[in-house]
């Protein structure tokens, strides 16, 4: 079962340099995404984990933190310290915090 990160404890992260994948869809990521996190959709996860560090935290992120579970599952059962960002890019927009736009910037 993956771990589940707070919006508080993953701000800190993020401000930090936090790896962060979001693994909503292309059309959902260029309306707005958390600076700097990586493209990965949900669905290519499975065959994508290995270009992932295994070395460092991975934040994974979705709409509203059912797909980050799935996803951070997944990565963790293929050794990566992956933990699911609850409330998702919902609760960082409410949170009034920073939003990029545009498809693929940081595709990964």
């Amino acid at each position: 079962m993956a771990r589940e990160v707070t919006q508080e404890a993953f701000v800190e992260a993020w401000a930090d340099g936090a790896l962060v994948v979001d693994v909503r869809e292309a059309d959902e990521y260029a309306a707005g995404h958390v600076p700097g996190a990586r493209l990965m959709p949900l669905r290519t996860v499975p065959v994508r984990c290995g270009e992932l560090p295994a070395d460092q935290p991975v934040f994974v992120i979705c709409a509203s933190g059912n797909r980050s579970r799935t996803a951070a599952d997944r990565m963790t059962s293929h050794g990566l310290d992956a933990y699911s960002v609850a409330g998702g890019t919902g609760a960082w927009t409410r949170g009034g915090r920073p939003v990029a736009a545009g498809s693929h910037e940081h595709a990964a």
